[in-house]
Formats: C-alpha cells, sequence, structure tokens
C-alpha cells in the first residue's frame, strides 16, 4: 500500500466500508460453478471400496465431518447421539441416525443408501453390529475416519467383538487428497471471491482502524460476494511477527504493517490467501523482508514438481532463505512453520509442504504457499496463495502480488 492513499477520518472510512459491504457487489463477475454431482459423489464411493479392497478392510466409518460431506453430502453435527455414514468393501453405503432425524437426513442424503434408525431406549451400536453381520463382516477389519470420536469406535467394536478397528486415513485422504476438476474450479471460485474482497477492503485501509474493522469489512465483503463461513483476522505492526496474530489492541498508524489472513468457502471448499501491506512508506527493512517472501513463493512454486517428494518444496525454501541470511531451521528471524498445507473441504488438510513429507506430489493434489518471515517483537511478512497439481507443475489458484508498493494486484 503506497503513501499515496487518500486517509480521510476512521468514522469516515468505516462508514464507507459498511456501505460497500451493503451496496451489490461488483467486485466478483465470476460465474459460480456446479455444486458437485451424484455422479461424482458415486465415483468417490467406488474408489474408497477400491482402496478398502487393495487394503483388506471390510468397510470404512465416518462421523459427521468433511468426510462425511465428501461422501454423501450431509453436513450434520456431532452429538452423543451417533449419525454415522458406514461404506462397506462391496454394495450400497448405509446411514444410521436418531429415528426422529430420518426425514431431515434423507431430504440431505446425496448418495443411495440404505437408512436405518433407532429410538432414544435402543443401542445404536447394536444396530451398527446388525449391519455388520448382515454384511458378513464378523471378522477383520474395518476403518474408522479420523474424526470418528473414541467413545463411538470403542462401543462398535465391543458390539461387534469379532472385528478389529484401525486407522481409516488411507482411504479417506486416498480419495480426498486428488481433487477433481470440480472440486478445483469450487476453490477457484472461492479465491476469487476472497481477493476482490481484499481489493476493496485494502484500499480503503486507514489511520486509526482496528484489527477488528479490518477483519470485519473483510468478512462483510466476501459474504456480500458471496462467500460462505468468511473466516481470517488482520493483525498489525508487532502482532504480525506472530504468524497466528494477538488478541492485543492493535491500531493502524503512519507506516503500520498490516498483514491480513483471509478466506471463504464456495460449496464447503476453501480459499486460503494472505497479504502483507504497509500503510504509508515501508522501511527498508520491511521492503527487503517482503520480496524475500515473495521470492520463497517463487522458490517453492519452482520446486513444487510432479513426483518430487512434498517436504523437498520446504526444504528448498529454507536453503532458499538461509542464503539470504535468515536463520535455519524454525529459528527467527526466519520460516517458523511449514511452507504450505493440503487445502480443500478442510482449509488444513494432508499432506503438508514440510521437511521429511515424503508423499509425492500428483496432479489433483492442493496446497497453500506460504512461506512467511517472522523477526519476534518487530514485525512479520506472510504472502500466501494457494496452488493445485496438473500434469505440466503447480497452478495458481492466485497470482501472487509482484511488489510491496501494490500488495493487492
Amino acid at each position: 500500500m503506497g503513501g499515496d492513499l487518500i486517509r480521510p477520518h476512521r468514522r469516515g472510512i468505516m462508514a464507507g466500508l459498511v456501505l460497500a459491504a451493503s451496496a451489490p457487489a461488483t467486485g466478483f463477475a465470476g460465474a459460480r460453478p456446479a455444486p458437485i454431482s451424484g455422479e461424482e459423489r458415486a465415483r468417490r464411493i467406488a474408489k474408497a471400496q477400491g482402496l478398502l479392497g487393495q487394503a483388506g478392510l471390510a468397510a470404512l466409518i465416518v462421523e459427521p465431518g468433511s468426510t462425511m460431506i465428501y461422501f454423501c453430502g450431509v453436513s450434520w453435527w456431532l452429538s452423543e447421539r451417533p449419525t454415522l455414514l458406514m461404506i462397506p468393501r462391496e454394495g450400497e453405503a448405509q446411514m444410521i441416525t436418531p429415528a426422529f432425524e430420518e426425514d431431515r437426513l434423507r431430504e440431505l442424503l446425496a448418495i443411495p443408501a440404505d437408512v436405518r434408525v433407532w429410538q432414544e431406549h435402543e443401542d445404536p451400536y447394536a444396530l451398527v453390529a446388525g449391519w455388520l453381520t448382515d454384511r458378513k463382516i464378523t471378522s477383520g477389519k474395518i476403518a474408522f475416519d479420523a474424526g470418528v470420536r473414541h467413545f463411538v469406535s470403542d462401543a462398535i467394536l465391543k458390539a461387534a467383538p469379532g472385528v478389529s478397528g484401525v486407522s481409516g486415513a488411507s482411504v479417506a485422504d486416498g480419495c480426498r487428497m486428488i481433487k477433481s476438476p470440480a472440486e478445483i474450479a469450487l476453490m477457484q471460485a472461492a479465491t476469487d471471491i476472497t481477493i476482490a474482497a481484499y481489493r476493496k477492503v485494502g484500499a480503503a485501509i486507514a489511520a486509526g482502524m482496528t484489527r477488528q474493522d479490518i477483519t470485519a469489512a473483510m468478512h462483510a465483503r466476501m459474504a456480500q460476494l458471496g462467500g460462505a463461513t468468511p473466516a481470517g483476522e488482520a493483525t498489525i505492526d508487532a502482532a504480525t511477527s506472530f504468524p497466528h496474530g494477538s488478541p492485543r489492541p492493535q491500531v493502524v498508524r503512519e507506516g503500520s504493517i498490516v498483514l491480513m489472513d483471509f478466506g471463504c468457502t464456495v460449496e464447503g471448499y476453501h480459499a486460503d490467501v494472505s497479504r502483507t501491506c504497509v500503510f504509508g512508506a515501508p522501511s527498508a527493512a520491511v521492503r527487503k523482508v517482503w520480496a524475500d517472501v515473495r521470492q520463497g513463493q517463487q522458490v517453492a512454486f519452482a520446486a513444487a514438481g510432479v513426483g518430487r517428494p512434498a517436504g523437498s518444496v520446504d526444504d528448498a525454501v529454507r536453503a532458499f532463505y538461509a542464503s539470504r541470511g535468515y536463520a535455519r531451521g524454525y529459528a527467527t528471524p526466519g520460516l517458523t512453520h511449514r511452507t504450505g498445507h493440503g487445502i480443500g473441504l478442510d482449509v488444513h488438510e494432508p499432506i503438508n509442504f514440510v521437511h521429511g513429507e515424503l508423499t509425492p506430489l500428483a496432479p489433483g493434489m492442493c496446497f497453500s504457499n506460504e512461506p512467511g518471515i517472522y523477526d519476534p517483537g518487530r514485525f512479520g511478512v506472510r504472502i500466501e496463495d494457494c496452488l493445485y497439481m496438473t500434469a505440466q507443475g503447480p497452478r495458481w489458484f492466485s497470482k501472487p502480488p509482484s511488489s510491496i508498493d501494490a500488495p493487492f494486484d
């Protein structure tokens, strides 16, 4: 953010931001992509069943959360009353829910599935055991998704003592890590909305605004543009040296550095974008760190080749930062966290750009690219844009800014 901004009184600029949030949105003109189709969900079930077979597992059991949404479209909540999705190695999926929830569940269900219900005085886990018996699953291993709570898995295994339970990560992650074109289109739409909000709100930052003012304006603008579940926050000055900010009071002043980390969802799929700007003229120190972080992003992007270990991306960035005089490893001033994380229906998904991660990069994988540099007590700089892997290499969801003087371009 350059020093030639018009700087109205704080009350006036906040009134302008409120008006902008309530006015018709003009910053995002992209056509909204279609939701995930029933045909795609059927392919997901089939892939999960193939992975179950390869691993010698009889079934995958899923509680409410992103994996349930992924496979059957049901957005539910966790409760002491279990609602479960069960995917057998062969045949139709099954859902179990309290009887009084059956009609609601059937309204949400986006795949063919049998639904079995239990009354309040009955044992839902006996119903699960009965389903396993009907499927002739009386021995062997069943897989539990990572989101299944211990008291649920424990009760199922006690009700079906012939089977044992193992992690279902190889099945759920094996499906979810590789995004389809439809998923990538939804993430692109969420990113476009987030970028449009940055351009509107970033240009309106003024002296006297607090981190809460900037945060509220970004959330409002993303919602106005059609983004669901807007999230994230702004941090100012020394608080930017904490990667996830600080609750201490923070106010924009001449020369303030502002780190903004925001995103929203479209049909449940996340965007995650960070921008660092300066209100007024950047100091030479901030300008240098900003340029190095921008180059660090490019180093990560160039290192993200198909077939390469995901951890090699993080290694390449750390080697570059060491060559620029920053601290090695996770020491400061330097990069205190991984270079990036997987993203999709969850804002953080496996796998990560982190040292030691050996999983080969493959087309359809999606990641954040955010190699920030932090100097505790002084300031931090993070520029974050997400990418997706293609057969030809990585592609950006959002184009990184080229200069600290135009941080929202």
